[in-house]
């Protein structure tokens, strides 16, 4: 065991936590996490991932990478993002998804620690442009415990995969519950 497993396991035996589930076997993968309610997800599920033997990359906005947490941030597989030109972002990290062997991606669909009336759809239309599975990641403190769910790969019928997502998380609770999104795109109308 290393240093960085050993690290995270014991954070989250001290803090009561564990972490279920296993990685898809698919070498690319988007990870859609959530609910996101709290800057602690992010240790939470970084120790989860390093638990579940998955090297994790994930999206933060550019503006969290300030001297001297950003060189750390990026070490722990953070890429920073600006969120002005989601077009451009979703063709960015496409050709990411293109150009690398292996890839796990983790995104927060609500894209934000307050609550939201509708996700954003950036996950769900890179992996259907990059061709890969959705695989569902969660933090749920009511029971202590994140780690990975069940995958998806997107189709023709955006409501029903949302059906899916939505069944998945629907016992999913966050740090701060009233601060939940809705589990919901724009892109499935009223």
């Amino acid at each position: 065991m290393n240093v960085r497993t050993l690290l995270a396991r014991t954070f989250l035996r001290l803090n009561g936590w564990e972490a279920v589930g296993k990685r898809i076997s698919d070498e690319k993968i988007i990870v859609a996490v959530a609910p996101h309610t709290s800057n602690w997800d992010l240790p939470y599920g970084l120790a989860i991932a390093r638990l579940l033997d998955i090297q994790i990359s994930w999206l933060g906005k550019h503006t969290i990478f300030w001297w001297p947490l950003g060189p750390i941030l990026r070490a722990l597989g953070g890429v920073p993002v600006r969120r002005d030109h989601p077009d451009e972002l979703v063709a960015q990290i496409e050709r990411a998804f293109d150009e690398a062997e292996t890839l796990s991606l983790a995104i927060t669909p609500e894209g934000t620690r307050s609550h939201t009336p509708y996700w954003k759809s950036g996950f769900y239309r890179i992996a259907k442009a990059a061709g890969v599975p959705i695989q569902l990641g969660f933090i749920d403190y009511s029971r202590k415990r994140g780690g990975l769910g069940p995958a998806i790969t997107p189709s023709d019928d955006v409501r029903a995969d949302m059906d899916e997502i939505r069944a998945f998380f629907a016992d999913k609770v966050g740090r701060y519950p009233e601060k939940k999104g809705t589990i919901r795109l724009h892109e499935e109308g009223e």
